[in-house]
């Protein structure tokens, strides 16, 4: 993703308002700790488009699927974790791609030859 949608570019009114919902809406999810906006020095919340798709998300499990904050938390937290385990499958499938660009086995075929009829 880019650096633009994690910069903190609205305050709380307006991303309440692109978000189609009430700023004490935003607080609440910020209490209940499924939003986490930027801080400015003077303590204002501005929020990215990262934290507005966030928001976008919880609204469409509350109001659309009928989720509770709690199955909202869950629900975000696997979908967290899908993405960083997707992202490690895309890193370990460019080191396969790279170790048979240089003509090495993968490491599952490195170590001693399995004797004739046991499997691997």
């Amino acid at each position: 993703m880019t650096r633009h949608q994690d910069e903190p570019l609205y305050v709380m009114g307006v991303a309440a308002r692109m978000a189609g919902l009430h700023a004490q809406t935003l607080r609440y999810y910020e209490r209940a700790g499924l939003l986490t906006p930027a801080r400015s020095e003077g303590n204002r919340r501005y929020y990215s488009e990262r934290d507005l798709e966030r928001v976008r998300r919880i609204k469409t499990l509350m109001d659309d699927l009928g989720m509770n904050l709690a199955g909202v938390e869950v629900v975000l937290r696997l979908m967290e974790r899908l993405t960083e385990m997707e992202q490690q499958a895309q890193q370990l499938l460019a080191e396969v791609e790279h170790l048979r660009a240089q003509g090495r086995p993968p490491a599952l075929r490195e170590g001693k030859p399995h004797e004739q009829g046991q499997q691997p």
